[in-house]
């Protein structure tokens, strides 16, 4: 799935909760959906292999997919997290989720245009052998995928309304007010 996609779906994962009490802090919010896009951090070395154009080092075909997208990367991330949170279990068991989110994203909607699949070596570097796979990945590029970035998109647009805060307000807050306050008044 899109980079995009993932940081909305992070982004409202962070915003769950019914009450206030539950309602995660606009830190802990940003922590969390920043975790949502995090595994595609293994990704960067396309712009190596672009930069370089050497054609025995391909950083990105070799490790994207490999490198972030496993458990004990999603672990360390957690842990990290549970530190930067004040040892907080709540966030962090949310950062965890939206790390799986991610791997789910891409378990279903990331196949290559050349019809490759992205397997995630779940269990890396333990294991090499054990790899999720899905014989129905839809590609990159499909319906789907803009179809799942559009509910999203709806849904984040709906609970920027509702609870007054957007993802905008990891750049800026007076952005976010405008946003929130443009929502509020054509909806």
């Amino acid at each position: 799935m899109s980079p995009i996609t993932h940081f909305l779906i992070g982004w409202v994962l962070a915003t769950n909760g019914t009450d206030h009490q539950q309602q995660q802090t606009r830190r802990e919010r940003g922590i969390i959906t920043i975790a949502g896009v995090l595994p595609d951090v293994d990704g960067l070395g396309v712009i190596v292999d672009y930069v370089l154009q050497d054609k025995d080092l391909t950083l990105w075909s070799k490790y994207h997919h490999v490198l972030t997208h496993n458990l004990s990367f999603g672990l360390i991330v957690t842990l990290f997290s549970f530190w930067l949170l004040g040892w907080q279990w709540r966030p962090a068991l949310l950062v965890l989720g939206s790390i799986h989110l991610h791997l789910l994203g891409d378990l279903v909607g990331s196949r290559s245009p050349d019809g490759y699949q992205w397997p995630i070596p779940y269990l890396y570097p333990f294991s090499s052998d054990w790899e999720w796979a899905w014989q129905g990945q839809w590609a990159l590029n499909a319906w789907p995928n803009f179809v799942v970035t559009a509910i999203v998109l709806g849904i984040t647009f709906h609970l920027a309304w509702r609870r007054g805060y957007s993802p905008v307000e990891m750049i800026s807050t007076a952005a976010d007010a405008r946003l929130v306050a443009t929502l509020r008044h054509r909806f």
